[in-house]
């Protein structure tokens, strides 16, 4: 028991004694980070013309392998 009680105790006292590195604050919504949402529509775009450039390559070779052209 008593090393519970110690071990309870140095808990507590690190959770007193450690602080964070970064601090919870309010979003600024009048001033958007507009490099963020830059680089997230961006890589969106990116992301959908590879998906139709891989379909449009996928259908072409369904159709030459089966002989539909």
């Amino acid at each position: 028991m008593p090393l519970n009680r110690l071990l309870l105790k140095t808990a507590l006292a690190n959770k007193t004694v450690v602080r964070s590195a970064f601090t919870a604050r309010k979003r600024d919504y009048t001033n958007p980070n507009w490099v963020g949402v830059g680089l997230a529509l961006g890589t969106t775009v990116f992301l959908w013309g590879l998906l139709f450039k891989q379909h449009s390559d996928d259908v072409r070779e369904y159709k030459a392998s089966h002989g539909l052209e």
